[in-house]
């Protein structure tokens, strides 16, 4: 039988449910408004966190800046909660995009809450249409989980192009996480965690990819790693 895969919804949820689905998947769209953290996990083999709102900086021990935009309080606690169900269950986890910074506060890290503001020279990481254009390129650092699954498809050894639709960006990451990509602007692009079962996010969004396969082997490796649990 495929892995039950638990989506959060998003407003571009059929992307996420296609790539999925194509990597093997079952996919189950949780709803925050009638679900407990605990019980969805206990009933999902994975968990994909996918893009949306900023997150609430008070979260990380922030106040809220000028360039911060929508925050969805009920969903951030809602999936903070089902981050730390999922890392006890020894579920896999599999951050996309606001999904990276999801996991990144729940377990004790902070973001920047808006990079053009705050790191003043990045590049343009906020490249709404089409949403599979190309933004910018990252480095993978070899040897990584994330290495390792896209190794094929890796230019010169450890760089790749991605799409970005992003304004936030991990600060600082949490412990026990190492960053496995970043853009060259030095925006960290990718963090996994290597104890325990699958753990990575990665701040791109590959599931726009889903007819053209170019990041395909994330979410075949993410659903390899439901199915062995």
């Amino acid at each position: 039988m495929a892995p039950i895969i638990g989506v959060t919804p998003c407003r571009s949820l059929p992307d996420y449910l296609e790539s999925v689905r194509r990597a093997g998947g079952d996919p189950r769209v949780v709803d925050p408004a009638q679900e407990k953290a605990a019980e969805v996990v206990g009933s999902i083999d994975g968990l994909l966190l996918t893009g949306g709102t900023d997150v609430d900086p008070t979260l990380y021990g922030d106040a809220p800046r000028a360039m911060l935009l929508e925050v969805n309080r009920e969903r951030d606690d809602f999936e903070i909660a089902m981050v730390h169900a999922a890392r006890t269950a020894k579920r896999p986890v599999f951050g996309i995009c606001r999904g990276l910074q999801i996991v990144n506060v729940a377990l004790g890290g902070t973001l920047i809450q808006d990079i053009p503001s705050e790191m003043p020279g990045s590049l343009e990481h906020s490249v709404p249409t089409p949403q599979n254009s190309i933004a910018h390129e990252i480095w993978v650092t070899k040897g990584s989980l994330l290495y390792s699954l896209m190794q094929e498809k890796l230019a010169e050894g450890d760089a790749c192009n991605v799409n970005s639709r992003h304004h936030q960006s991990i600060k600082r990451v949490a412990a026990g996480f190492e960053v496995t990509a970043t853009a060259p602007d030095g925006v960290i692009e990718a963090i996994e965690c290597g104890r325990g079962s699958f753990c990575l996010g990665v701040q791109w969004h590959p599931e726009n990819f889903w007819r053209t396969g170019e990041f395909r082997p994330l979410f075949e490796g993410f659903v390899e790693a439901c199915q062995k649990r």
